[in-house]
């Protein structure tokens, strides 16, 4: 079965490299982009034009920025701990930002990790293998996980 990877991201550079690093570590699966929070929130949802969930299945993990327009991350990280459809989500935080207060915000909501985007494909390219070695080979998700 392949899990699906929802990246919540507005900056379309971001979007590419990312795409380029998961595919270089074999994560080439179901990848879905929404653009800001709001289209996150309604992907997850499946409504409008995310109602096929066949194209757009609920993700295994969610790659989520910070700082999105309409709706900014820690919001969206909010909404989706509120879902209990969403309780074994994996959502990682992907931020620019090292401030204590937007780690600090996050874990308080309970995301399953913090990383800061990495400045050279390499790292980022090391990043996407040890999100996959991690998240896609060693955990062990409850049984009803998508």
């Amino acid at each position: 079965m392949t899990r699906a990877i929802l990246l919540v991201e507005d900056d379309e550079n971001d979007v590419l490299v990312m795409k380029m690093a998961l595919e270089k570590v074999g994560l080439t699966g179901l990848f879905r982009v929404a653009r800001d929070g709001r289209e996150a929130q309604d992907y997850l949802s499946g409504i409008g034009q995310f109602a096929d969930r066949h194209e757009y299945p609920p993700p295994y993990l969610i790659l989520l920025d910070l700082k999105l327009p309409r709706v900014m991350g820690l919001e969206v990280l909010k909404w989706i701990r509120e879902r209990p459809e969403f309780d074994s989500t994996i959502v990682l935080i992907l931020s620019s930002s090292s401030m204590p207060e937007d780690i600090q915000g996050a874990y308080q909501l309970h995301a399953n990790g913090y990383l800061v985007k990495p400045y050279t494909l390499e790292r980022l390219e090391l990043m996407t293998k040890a999100i996959k070695e991690f998240w896609f080979i060693h955990n062990q998700p409850p049984v009803a996980s998508r």
